[in-house]
């Protein structure tokens, strides 16, 4: 009975695991936009699809247009609540004075940025001559001259990729699941799967000011943590990536409040 229970008890554990990670880095001098700002979101880079049994992801088309129509819509309600003037480009010929090719060059261009950035923040192949610098990464000329011909003060990039269970999966992993009350738990599969990070870029300078990633992950097959394909799912995932911007490390000191000097009457 001891073992039996032990087992239960291991299998309830790990069918309400699920591990959600975020990570932030800013410029030292970041602060997030308030007020009358101008924010332009390029296209969000969306896609969703079939995490099958095997655990390769096959994409899916169906899934990854709803996703995208619910991420945007999520975005624009975001941002609604902070003041700024927004624009939300879901197509490249919609920017005015901005040729479909420049937004795909800087797209490309902000692409490789943050590969970058996740090499050298995220997975610890750290670069001597960036420590204790914030973020030190600009997309340079072109981010300026975008912002020069579109009067805005930043571009927001996004990513997002989501991996479903297939129904296979699901089946192998409530296998797995089921052999602990048995005395036997198999090794774990996985279930759902997502990536998302997000940076913002001054248009001024052509510097990246706020980068964030966040990791989710399901233990089970079938056990959910937002969905991107419904609303509700990709509100989640944008208050988890943009909802709370934290400034960098010099601008948190000059919030430091100092005592003022003593009245000499």
């Amino acid at each position: 009975m001891l073992k039996r229970g032990i087992a239960v008890a291991a299998a309830a554990s790990v069918a309400l695991s699920a591990c959600v990670q975020t990570r932030q880095f800013a410029d030292t001098e970041f602060t997030p936009p308030e007020g009358d700002y101008k924010l332009l979101v390029l296209r969000p880079d969306v896609s969703v699809g079939s995490l099958t049994t095997g655990g390769m992801v096959e994409p899916r088309a169906d899934w990854t247009d709803p996703a995208r129509h619910s991420v945007v819509d999520a975005l624009r309600v975001q941002q609604a609540g902070r003041g700024g003037k927004v624009t939300i480009v879901e197509h490249r010929n919609e920017v005015p004075g901005v040729t479909a090719q420049e937004l795909a060059d800087v797209e490309r261009l902000n692409f490789a940025v943050d590969q970058s950035i996740v090499l050298h923040k995220y997975l610890g192949d750290y670069l001597p001559t960036k420590r204790g610098k914030g973020l030190d990464w600009s997309l340079g000329a072109d981010a300026v001259r975008l912002g020069q011909k579109t009067g805005y003060d930043y571009a927001l990039f996004l990513h997002a990729e989501d991996a479903q269970a297939s129904g296979g999966r699901i089946a192998l992993g409530l296998l797995g699941l089921a052999g602990c009350f048995i005395g036997f738990c198999a090794p774990n599969v996985g279930g759902q799967q997502q990536l998302d990070y997000a940076s913002l870029v001054d248009l001024k300078t052509g510097e990246v000011v706020w980068f964030n990633v966040v990791q989710a992950g399901s233990e089970i097959p079938g056990i959910k943590f937002g969905d991107l394909r419904t609303p509700a799912g990709a509100t989640q995932m944008i208050d988890r990536l943009l909802g709370r911007m934290k400034p960098g490390k010099d601008a948190i000191k000059g919030h430091v409040m100092t005592p003022e000097p003593a009245s000499k009457h």
